[in-house]
């Protein structure tokens, strides 16, 4: 149900009379009734004789009633933010409140501002305030406004925040002496709208805002902005167009008279950088580039040291960590060339695809089958449990039982892994645990599509840290009896050892026995089971400053502490076995853990978004030329 239609006269009406100038202390009544009387009964009043001066208690003195508006402690009191005007008027109606009629008001006001009123319609009763120089209609619902119901008389026009699809409607009879328009945050799309923003239409034009709009064609708007030969200050920020590297340098040296550009002075020097680049501004890209760096990663939890050692039949299991974050997705379908060199595209895994999919039957008789003949070692050692609470990739087939558990799996994806619509999930290479991992990431974007770029940047990214686990197994049937192995294993050993003795010599058959000894430790193939996901820190990253003209977003993502004592204090005790000068430091760090003074890292991640922005003309030209 649509919302009824108000108009500009009817908010100023209500305005009005929310101002109570016929009430109490303002206009008239039984507290000022003397001051009112007709000529006749004030005549005969004077020729009574008087027995005091002082006025009836039941009324007040024009002094009493004023500080009863003015007293910001007093009930009367205006609202903190009012107008001046407001002000003025309330004064007025308590001086001289008989002056207070409609033709007082229309020739009054010089400044009108109706603000978040739901306006949505300027009609014609505009036209009856003969002096008004300064209309402002900002935060309201209005899409669409006949010229015609302005007054000839503006010189500001303000419409920020507003419906208003196109400048075209305020074409038809624009207030000739305009000098400020402001249309800023309202919804002006596509290529024609430069055609609006002419001479023709606005000759005496000082200061134009058209800020955080969908405008897209920078060299078209130049064109059009430069036969405004009065323009001196401009705001055009927060437009797609506004994201090419070139933005600023290519306005500066189109338009020479241009004295601000975005709340930001234009100085001599600024000038002189870009000077000639206007001459190649068709020839220039309608790109926007991005450079995205992500570095280390702090506070990550140890967790290898909580599983216990795997035996011949495995599971042998390894940890790796990575770094995934959402950009928009160009329509080129950017980023599948560097997939595994500085960043891949994250496509779910065969485990995640067959979570959507009806599985066949023989893959659930292969189950059934492997259930029968007791491999079951992953969900006896919990993966299964911890693969589902993580949110990751189900297990390999065997451990699933039936269908219904298999149903029960396709809703458990973290959606925290999977790109919002419209976006590419980029991450990082997959790296080792380490106290501080370092991802040494970076990557550009080039986006030819500016409007969904700009809808991404005010929405954010999101940045995750990804932990992924894989169980390997050893590959075909279990060995025969371990005391056979061993004897045999024995009895080649003497041979390759005497044949060592005998014609070799025994360094050789050193050599042959640590060989022998290799072999046992790691099995030659493994088969590995679908990765288990867990996510350990997720958050936004906020990324609108780069729409209002900063260069560089950069942070540190802290999703809080996640590391615990005893898996710290593992993880030092593993390490001082495996380095033995720094056995000593573990053990302080150790103690300091139970003397109560430890202090965990947070987890965190160093993340940089950087817009690319030409600082010369030069630079702007070696590109070109590239």
């Amino acid at each position: 149900m649509e919302a009824p239609t108000r108009s500009v006269s009817a908010a100023v009406r209500e305005h009005l009379r929310q101002l109570c100038l016929q009430e109490f202390p303002c206009g008239t009544g039984s507290w000022n009734k003397s001051r009112f009387l007709p000529r006749t009964w004030r005549t005969w009043r004077e020729l009574m004789p008087r027995e005091e001066e002082a006025v009836s208690p039941r009324e007040e003195t024009v002094e009493a009633l004023l500080d009863l508006v003015r007293s910001p402690d007093s009930p009367w009191a205006l609202l903190e933010g009012s107008s001046a005007e407001d002000r003025f008027l309330r004064e007025l109606a308590i001086q001289n409140p008989l002056m207070l009629k409609d033709s007082f008001f229309y020739s009054y006001f010089k400044s009108l501002r109706v603000v978040d009123k739901q306006v949505s319609l300027v009609d014609k009763d505009l036209l009856k305030f003969t002096k008004l120089e300064e209309l402002v209609l900002s935060a309201n619902r209005i899409k669409e406004i006949d010229a015609v119901n302005l007054p000839p008389t503006l010189k500001v026009l303000e419409l920020y925040g507003n419906e208003v699809t196109s400048v075209e409607c305020l074409c038809a009879r624009p207030p000739p002496g305009l000098q400020h328009l402001g249309l800023g945050h309202n919804k002006l799309l596509g290529p024609l709208e430069s055609l609006h923003v002419t001479a023709d239409h606005w000759p005496n034009l000082v200061s134009l805002d058209l800020g955080f709009n969908n405008l897209t064609d920078l060299q078209s708007m130049i064109a059009s902005l430069s036969t405004l030969q009065h323009l001196r200050l401009l705001v055009l920020q927060g437009n797609p167009l506004a994201l090419v590297p070139y933005y600023r340098g290519l306005t500066i040296d189109s338009l020479s008279r241009l004295c601000v550009l975005d709340d930001i002075t234009v100085s001599p020097s600024e000038k002189h950088l870009f000077r000639g680049l206007s001459h190649s501004g068709d020839l220039l890209a309608r790109e926007a580039q991005f450079v995205v760096t992500i570095g280390n990663v702090r506070g990550v939890p140890d967790t290898s040291v909580l599983d216990p050692e795997p035996g011949p039949q495995g599971p042998f299991i390894t940890y790796s960590y990575y770094v995934t974050y959402h950009f928009v997705e160009d329509e080129e379908g950017e980023g599948s060339e560097y997939g595994g060199v500085l960043a891949e595209i994250v496509k779910p895994s065969p485990s995640l695809e067959r979570l959507g999919e009806e599985f066949p039957e023989e893959v659930i008789e292969e189950a059934e089958d492997s259930l029968e003949s007791g491999l079951t070692t992953q969900s006896q050692s919990g993966e299964l449990e911890e693969s589902l609470v993580s949110g990751g990739s189900a297990p390999l087939p065997r451990l699933i039982d039936s269908a219904e558990e298999l149903a029960k799996l396709r809703p458990l994806i973290d959606p925290r892994l999977c790109p919002s619509p419209g976006t590419v999930l980029f991450s990082t290479v997959r790296k080792p645990w380490a106290d501080a991992i370092p991802c040494n990431y970076e990557m550009q974007h080039t986006l030819k599509d500016l409007v969904p770029l700009k809808a991404f940047l005010l929405a954010g990214t999101t940045v995750t840290i990804v932990e992924e686990k894989i169980l390997s197994w050893p590959e075909g049937p279990p060995p025969i009896d371990s005391s056979l192995s061993a004897k045999k294993g024995k009895g080649e050993k003497d041979k390759k050892y005497k044949k060592g003795r005998d014609g070799k010599g025994e360094k050789e058959a050193v050599k042959v026995q640590k060989g022998s000894k290799k072999k046992k430790e790691l099995p030659k193939e493994l088969l590995q089971d679908p990765p288990i996901l867990r996510v350990l820190g997720s958050g936004m990253v906020v990324l609108e400053p780069l729409l209002v003209g900063e260069p560089l977003v950069s942070t540190v993502c802290n999703f809080g502490l996640i590391r615990t004592l005893e898996s710290d204090r593992l993880t030092f005790l593993r390490d001082s076995k495996k380095n033995k000068k720094a056995k000593k430091e573990n053990k302080k760090s150790t103690v300091l853990m139970y003397e109560g003074d430890y202090q965990p890292e947070p987890l965190t991640v160093e993340v940089q978004i950087q817009l690319h922005q030409y600082r010369s003309a030069e630079e702007a030209l070696r590109a070109l030329a590239l």
